[in-house]
């Protein structure tokens, strides 16, 4: 049996994670960690595991106070950038915990970024369009930057840009992410959505994912929270625990 804690229990995905926790027969819900609790109940309740789906602004804290007290760190927060993960790489070098970042925890949508690699040299140019709720703090999502660095990485070359483009509009582009143009959409009534686009002469190529329900990204979580202790250090996407 696993001990558990939760960091963002009283958040949609943080009580998300709670129950599903809580209905699993290898797992023990430890501790509910809110936003005015101390992080120290984590090492009171003896927790083994904690999974952390807070803020930007919050998580890197947490995971330097799980990674201290030799718990390991499940990490769904999005908004980390490449500095933070190199300091995160160094506490868990430091300690005897390990540390999980994924992006996203859906199957679905780790299948999508595999998809999407493999499909770049057949291909002159990419767009990624991500849709999420309302509330999402960051933008562009982080499984959007995580698609594009496994594109980019699996391409190996320049894509293909307009020959002459014009914004009337700063901004109506996108940003991008070594030629790849990422579009941010914020409504309510969205989940975690994305697609990416692939084009070529004469035919484009759409891969999409929808999550309409935050239980989609739950036998991710739980596969994750069972599997961090075999680590070792920092580990980025959850694909890597799983057999693609």
């Amino acid at each position: 049996m696993i001990k558990v804690g939760v960091l963002g229990a009283a958040g949609r995905m943080g009580s998300t994670v709670c129950e599903a926790v809580m209905n699993d027969d290898e797992l023990e819900l430890g501790a509910r960690v809110g936003r005015d609790d101390p992080v120290d109940f984590l090492v009171e309740s003896g927790v083994e595991v904690a999974v952390d789906f807070t803020t930007p602004g919050a998580v890197k804290d947490n995971v330097r106070f799980c990674l201290e007290h030799d718990i390991h760190a499940v990490v769904g927060t999005t908004g980390l950038t490449a500095v933070d993960l190199a300091e995160i790489e160094s506490w868990a070098k430091a300690s005897e915990a390990n540390c999980l970042v994924a992006p996203n925890f859906a199957v679905g949508a780790v299948l999508m970024m595999q998809f999407a690699a493999k499909a770049v040299s057949y291909f002159d140019s990419a767009e990624i369009i991500e849709r999420h709720h309302e509330r999402k703090l960051d933008a562009p999502s982080g499984t959007a930057l995580r698609t594009a660095e496994l594109m980019n990485a699996a391409r190996g070359a320049d894509w293909v840009e307009p020959a002459e483009e014009k914004e009337t509009l700063q901004g109506s582009r996108g940003g991008r992410s070594d030629g790849i143009h990422i579009h941010s959409v914020r409504a309510p009534g969205y989940v975690a959505h994305q697609e990416v686009v692939l084009g070529a002469s004469g035919e484009t190529l759409t891969i999409r994912h929808d999550s309409v329900d935050r239980v989609s990204f739950m036998p991710g979580v739980l596969v994750a929270v069972k599997r961090v202790a075999d680590g070792p250090g920092l580990t980025v996407g959850l694909e890597h625990l799983l057999d693609l």
